[in-house]
């Protein structure tokens, strides 16, 4: 039987799960594979932590793969008080950081006070990505909606008419630096894709560190 502080402490932590039930109806502009619908930010979210389970290898330096899962299912919840920002939106950049920032404040803060504390550091080092962890984390947060526009022949880059060197210059920062390996491979795909397109979009930039 729980004494009052033990539930309590259930109490907040059962809120807080009630709330993040909202991400799954957060929808993103990237599609199933199958292009059925536009996935929600729950399922990336998911999808992200298994890219972690599963790619923890190819990561540029040593990585805890349960922290970098841990960042990657906690980092999109502030959506369900900000919705998903498309990375070929407009929205300026300060602008989102404010409002992500007050949305993780609150969510978080529903928690117990430590457990809360821990997440929201969790999501920081996220945001932040000065470490091993969450530059891994960043990177695969930008290489799975790649991947998914390579698999649905462009994907939200056709419909936003996105050129090659956006591309490059949106994902490939963020891919190089947490996950080098990776990019090589993204490289070889979207020069593909774009050449097959007929688009062209301009010449490859130069890598950058």
């Amino acid at each position: 039987m729980f004494n009052p502080v033990q539930t309590s402490r259930l109490e907040q932590q059962l809120e807080f799960l009630r709330q993040i039930d909202r991400l799954k109806t957060v929808v993103r502009q990237s599609p199933l594979l199958d292009k059925s619908r536009k996935e929600n930010s729950a399922e990336h979210s998911w999808h992200l932590a298994m890219y972690a389970l599963v790619l923890s290898e190819y990561a540029s330096g040593a990585v805890d793969t349960t922290r970098v899962m841990q960042m990657l299912l906690l980092h999109d919840i502030v959506e369900i008080d900000v919705g998903d920002i498309p990375i070929h939106g407009t929205t300026g950049h300060d602008f989102q950081a404010a409002k992500e920032s007050e949305a993780a404040a609150r969510l978080f803060g529903l928690l117990p006070a430590q457990q809360g504390e821990a997440f929201l550091a969790l999501w920081h080092e996220f945001e932040r990505a000065e470490t091993d962890d969450a530059r891994f984390a960043k990177a695969l947060d930008r290489f799975q909606p790649l991947l998914i526009n390579v698999f649905t022949e462009g994907g939200t880059w056709t419909e936003s008419g996105v050129s090659l060197e956006q591309v490059f210059t949106r994902y490939g920062p963020a891919i190089r630096r947490g996950a080098p390996q990776l990019w090589a491979v993204c490289e070889e795909w979207v020069t593909r894709h774009f050449a097959a397109d007929g688009s062209g979009g301009g010449q490859v930039p130069a890598a950058r560190s």
